[in-house]
């Protein structure tokens, strides 16, 4: 493992850094805490900032030597609303709130990275540093872009970087292509009439279209699709009634889609409105369907994938490389960047025997601190490859 040895050193201060940002985690657009250290750090080091982008967003700008290009990196910054289990002593100072997908590292990671092209500066060119709210469904990185974002601060191509809790430490996995999917969320809301559960006939029962709705969407996934197709529907809350004896007025269902394909995804969202439309009006019951479109696909460029994958590469050695990652079915707003400009998202691994097993979203999730200097190097070889000096 070659972690450049200047970043080794600060090792220990980005692990302080790290279990901070993990004691005091801040949930989608209230990034204040966050947001503030991250520029009093920038600051400290003598790189540009500026705010306003996504709320609390920011972006830092450091000016190597003369040199047209520009390099985005970006770094999500928020935790989930959900209770911690763990007992360490950084763990969450707040209820319902925790870093549990390593955000908190990954703002960690970036600033690491910054302090050293801040000291040496080796690289022509500009280097724009995106420290991005709200990543956890609510498309911080969306906002940030309609707050003008690449066009305040352009970007000739784009990078990040999400810890992986499946694969050893240091793995980098990258590849060209589709890395991660589009997730769309949707809320059935299914209206008939109540009536004593005697008497179900004075009324209109909402259930048993619910019920066959349920499953003719699944139907949708292994029956309409084609199978070489990856699509997933998943419905996580199935919600009626309030009493044992009586025939409930409404049925609420709520869930996602995940696809890899933009194609795919236009097919499915227009055989999910059929189907919905066509059972509700089957059993005579109003119907009301809120479905969002979230993020897109997250679709790495051929060009910027080989060089993070030679970046890392450098730093992890051949043996950590892996190319062959398949698609996984869950979604990062990072997509966003890539439909504007040039990109690669890449996943690193951070399990070792003793930490960082346990999956994220989980009440027991920590980020690895072994894998912060890994992630900063990576990012700073890549910067230094990208805007090689002539």
């Amino acid at each position: 493992m070659a972690v450049i040895e200047r970043i080794a050193e600060f090792h220990g201060e980005m692990t302080e850094w790290r279990r901070d940002f993990h004691a005091h985690p801040e949930i989608g657009f209230e990034e204040v805490r966050t947001s503030g250290i991250v520029e009093e750090k920038l600051r400290s080091w003598g790189i540009e900032v500026e705010r306003g982008f996504g709320k609390t967003g920011l972006v830092g700008i450091i000016h190597g030597k003369p040199g047209n290009k520009k390099i985005g990196l970006r770094a999500d910054m928020d935790a989930l609303p959900m209770e911690e289990h763990n007992t360490f002593a950084h763990r969450s100072t707040y209820e319902n709130r925790m870093h549990a997908c390593g955000h908190d590292g990954h703002t960690t990671m970036l600033l690491g990275a910054a302090r050293y092209l801040a000291e040496t500066r080796n690289f022509s060119g500009t280097v724009h540093l995106i420290f991005q709210p709200a990543e956890e469904g609510l498309t911080g990185a969306a906002e940030m872009l309609r707050d003008g974002l690449f066009e305040k601060y352009p970007c000739d191509e784009v990078y990040g970087i999400h810890n992986a809790w499946n694969l050893p430490l240091g793995t980098a996995a990258i590849r060209p292509g589709t890395v991660l999917a589009a997730v769309d969320y949707f809320t059935i809301t299914l209206k008939g009439r109540s009536s004593h559960a005697a008497q179900p006939h004075q009324g209109l029962d909402p259930l048993p279209c619910a019920v066959q709705l349920y499953t003719a969407l699944q139907n949708l996934v292994s029956r309409r699709m084609d199978p070489h197709d990856t699509v997933v529907l998943s419905i996580g809350q199935f919600n009626a009634g309030t009493s044992q004896i009586v025939i409930p007025e409404t049925v609420v269902m709520r869930g996602t889609i995940r696809t890899l394909k933009p194609d795919v995804r236009k097919q499915m969202d227009e055989l999910f409105h059929q189907t919905v439309q066509g059972i509700a009006a089957g059993h005579g019951v109003e119907v009301e369907l809120d479905y969002k479109r979230s993020y897109p696909p997250t679709i790495n460029t051929a060009e910027e994938a080989s060089a993070f994958e030679a970046a890392a590469r450098e730093v992890v050695g051949d043996d950590l490389i892996k190319t062959d990652l398949p698609s996984l079915t869950a979604g990062e707003d990072f997509a966003y960047y890539l439909e504007k400009a040039p990109g690669a998202f890449m996943l690193l691994g951070q399990v070792t025997p003793e930490h960082g097993r346990v999956p994220v979203h989980n009440g027991h999730y920590d980020f690895n601190d072994d894998l912060l200097p890994i992630g900063a190097s990576c990012f700073v070889r890549l910067v230094e490859q990208q805007l090689a000096t002539p």
